[in-house]
């Protein structure tokens, strides 16, 4: 009997995994991503095997997951064995996925995860994950449909900043932060450590810092003090470095340090009538080094090598300095015509003392006026009222962070009805412009792509006063961000909306008060204490 051509081609179409166009429920949505036939049933005999030790972690991470969240225990299996039910982490030398992308492949048989790096490997993960919870278990087992997905970031810089000083955050809450940035692929946590209101980190050469700093926050100057030890602060770090998130500390300078002057007023330059001691002095030669000891112990405990100053809004309370003696001195000594002149000076020596510890300086956009190393350099480009300002960081060759106040400050308010929180000429946050933000809009992205390193959302805190409000202001918005960092073209909010509706479930079965774009009404505002 002749078989025609045909007819086998057909039968092996039939025992093929078939894939086809399709929208994935992933956020943020994927580079490429082709919805196949059939699923896979996840259930405790599924193993996961990795071909490489270093991805040991991944498979932890992605065993502890698939427990918490679909009550499903995973066990390690064999790299090399044929058997169904297996789930594969390989690294392999792919160089289309680039350094933070990755394949997954799902078939009824078996699911497979490779990348060129370990962060590649573990984003697969996180893919994973996402699917996983799309289906509710059932008789011990969850049935995840089948994909083929190829997917790289567009950005390398991915983050949020948390504002500790004016609310003190936790250290479990911080940890529950890092998890959901996790599960967003978000990989930098910048950490507002110190401020006016309060100095929130353990330094052991100068202890009252944190004891008489830490006291009071933004509500309330009586509160005893809060901070983090020094091993809290490993332990934080160390967390986030296995969800592949680098943790960057700001010790703010030399404005907003009316918190570390209440400890050590020998180093204060004053302040102002409305911000009283808000300076360090740039005037005494012991400032210089008692603000070096303290980074050193900062640079210490961030293996990251970055290191935020700060640098901004020093004109709020820098006005004593026309009356210092040992400033006057400072100008006559290194001809600085003004106060502004003396605060580069500053930032300058203070940049010195970070480069000398083979570490980078970080700082918002006021910092694009000097003329620092390039190469050692990042400016933050926040005040989406002076584009000028982000054009200039580009211009003079400076890699950059974009998080403008509009739509990238999270404690801006996200509905037009929202009474708590912040608004900007009326101007305030919705999701949809946390989705939708293009720099082009702003400067070129295409001539200075190399040198915009990518996106950061910011949560500032004095309209923060419980946890339910920090999730409140987070949620959904950490969705949008990180499709706006991840994902390079966004067209289609109704479509990232349709993706976002089972996330608004999954934060509901985990307790995340959150706001809902799609029902505004559902959750009510949380108000915070209304203090000026």
């Amino acid at each position: 009997m002749r078989i025609s051509v045909n007819f086998i081609l057909l039968v092996l179409l039939c025992l093929s995994p078939v894939f086809f166009n399709a929208q994935s429920p992933i956020i943020p949505e994927p580079t490429k991503a082709i919805a196949g036939k059939g699923q896979f049933l996840l259930d405790k005999n599924t193993s996961i095997a990795s071909s490489d030790i270093r991805l040991q972690g991944v498979a932890s991470f992605l065993k502890a997951q698939i427990l918490t969240q679909t009550r499903i225990p995973l066990h390690t299996g064999d790299f090399h064995s044929k058997s169904r039910k297996q789930i594969t982490l390989e690294l392999v030398a792919d160089e289309s996925t680039g350094t933070e992308g990755y394949h997954l492949t799902i078939s009824p048989r078996e699911i497979k995860i490779t990348g060129t790096t370990v962060s590649g490997v573990f984003y697969g993960a996180v893919s994973l994950v996402q699917l996983a919870v799309e289906n509710t278990p059932k008789n011990g087992e969850v049935p995840i449909n089948a994909w083929e997905i190829q997917d790289q970031p567009f950005y390398e810089w991915r983050g949020i900043m948390l504002d500790v000083s004016r609310y003190f955050i936790g250290k479990e809450k911080i940890k529950s932060i890092l998890d959901w940035m996790a599960f967003y692929k978000l990989n930098t946590l910048h950490w507002h450590l110190t401020d006016a209101t309060g100095w929130r980190m353990e330094i052991l050469k100068y202890p009252k810092l944190a004891l008489v700093g830490g006291v009071g926050d933004h509500f309330d100057p009586n509160l005893p003090a809060q901070y983090y030890t020094q091993s809290e602060i490993q332990e934080i770090v160390n967390y986030a470095a296995k969800l592949q998130i680098k943790v960057i500390p700001e010790i703010d300078m030399p404005g907003h340090a009316t918190a570390a002057n209440m400890a050590y007023p020998q180093f204060s330059g004053g302040g102002s009538e409305k911000y009283p001691e808000f300076t360090f002095d740039p005037g005494k030669e012991s400032t210089y080094g008692y603000l070096t000891d303290i980074l050193r112990e900062v640079n210490a405990l961030f293996p990251s090598g970055l290191l935020h100053l700060g640098g901004d809004e020093v004109s709020f309370g820098n006005q004593k300095w026309n009356l210092n003696k040992g400033i006057s001195e400072l100008k006559k000594k290194e001809k600085l015509n003004g106060l502004k002149d003396v605060e580069h000076y500053f930032m300058e020596r203070m940049a010195d003392s970070v480069f000398s510890m083979n570490a980078k300086v970080l700082a918002w956009d006021e910092l694009a006026e000097i003329d620092l190393p390039k190469d050692k350099t990042i400016i933050y480009w926040w005040r989406h009222d002076k584009p000028e300002q982000f054009q200039k960081a580009l211009e003079k060759g400076f890699s950059t962070v974009v998080c403008p106040r509009i739509p990238y400050y999270l404690d801006f308010v996200q509905d037009v009805n929202h009474r708590s929180g912040r608004k900007w000429d009326g101007a305030f946050s919705p999701i949809e412009a946390v989705y939708g933000f293009d720099v082009n809009h702003i400067v070129d992205g295409e001539k200075y792509g190399n040198q915009i390193l990518g996106v950061q959302g910011n949560l500032w805190t004095e309209t923060i006063n419980s946890e339910a409000r920090i999730d409140y202001m987070l949620f959904p918005r950490i969705a949008a961000l990180a499709e706006s960092a991840w994902t390079k073209t966004r067209n289609d909010y109704e479509e990232f909306e349709s993706r976002l509706e089972s996330h608004l479930e999954l934060y509901d079965k985990q307790n995340i008060y959150c706001y809902n774009p799609i029902k505004p009404n559902l959750v009510p505002e949380p108000v915070h204490l209304l203090t000026e």
